[in-house]
């Protein structure tokens, strides 16, 4: 409708691209324990969070098409690296990157080789009969988060998975991820501004000991005691990177650090990347050299528009 009212209202609507932050799900890896000796996981869910086959299945199982049709309307782009595309540092799936198709039957074969199995009402179960059901953690005052977590839902439920929605303001659940370390699956989002451009902003989150590492979040300054954390040894390679890269100035150099830890995370999947929204926006005509991104919007330039009467 906008589309059509362009040139009567005298506008442009500029694409930006898809935002340059991430849209994800991820589980909750820790396998560590509290002060109290409890694991923070139940040591039975843990088990299928940390086999990466179960991970890989449920990637397969993600209809992040549908995603982009239903709740952005089409106005969105799929995720496959966990860097934006508007980055020199990003590695695109034909550049080499692993990427997961939407394969539900694909997913449902590798649960069956790693040992799980299905009941007669298509009801996934491991290798020890329990039922494969858990909780998925999604902020109550974003409404389109909420429809993406009950289209997983739905997604889920196709290869056997059973799962509740747990619906919490953005306070309860920064101090589920960060502190109490007790949520199960999360659909959730993450950005910092520059990290377009310079990657390493983003290791707060990617190593081991980053203040914002929620899918398995270590002990921090002034925190109480954490038993039997374990650090794997993909995310000791993502510090190892994170941290050549940091220390590197050769441009070419840095492109491979960074690319070898966008393969890292798509080969490993603590997080499963989902479906970005394109930043559109509205213009008036008269304001001419516009030079639209999804990093500086229409005003990165403001020194060089021009304002025609």
């Amino acid at each position: 409708m906008l589309k059509r009212e362009e040139k009567r209202g005298k506008f442009t609507i500029y694409n930006g691209g898809p935002l340059t932050g991430i849209s994800f799900i991820s589980f909750n890896l820790n396998q560590g324990r509290n002060k109290q000796k409890k694991q923070f996981v139940d040591p039975i869910k843990s088990r299928w969070f940390n086999n990466l086959a179960f991970r890989q299945a449920v990637a397969y199982s993600l209809n992040r098409e549908r995603i982009n049709n239903n709740i952005y309307r089409g106005l969105g782009a799929i995720q496959h690296s966990v860097l934006a595309v508007q980055s020199p540092y990003y590695l695109s799936p034909e550049q080499g990157l692993k990427i997961y198709d939407y394969d539900p039957n694909k997913g449902k074969q590798i649960l069956l080789q790693e040992g799980f199995k299905y009941n007669n009402q298509n009801q996934l179960l491991d290798e020890n009969g329990n039922q494969v059901q858990f909780n998925i953690l999604v902020k109550s005052e974003d409404k389109s988060r909420i429809d993406i977590a009950v289209q997983i839902q739905e997604d889920l439920q196709t290869i056997g998975i059973k799962t509740n929605l747990e619906t919490q303001s953005l306070p309860i659940i920064l101090q589920r991820l960060l502190a109490r370390r007790d949520w199960e699956c999360y659909v959730g989002a993450f950005g910092v501004p520059g990290s377009e451009v310079e990657p390493n902003l983003l290791s707060l989150f990617w190593t081991s000991k980053g203040s914002f590492h929620q899918f398995n979040q270590g002990p921090q300054p002034r925190d109480t005691a954490i038993v039997d954390w374990v650090v794997s040894d993909w995310e000791k390679q993502i510090d190892r990177l994170f941290l050549e890269g940091l220390q590197t100035l050769d441009e070419a150099k840095r492109k491979e650090i960074y690319g070898e830890f966008q393969q890292v995370v798509a080969e490993q999947l603590p997080i499963f990347c989902l479906v970005n929204s394109l930043l559109l926006q509205a213009v008036r005509d008269r304001v001419q050299n516009v030079q639209f991104s999804a990093i500086g919007g229409a005003f990165w330039n403001i020194d060089e528009l021009k304002i025609k009467d």
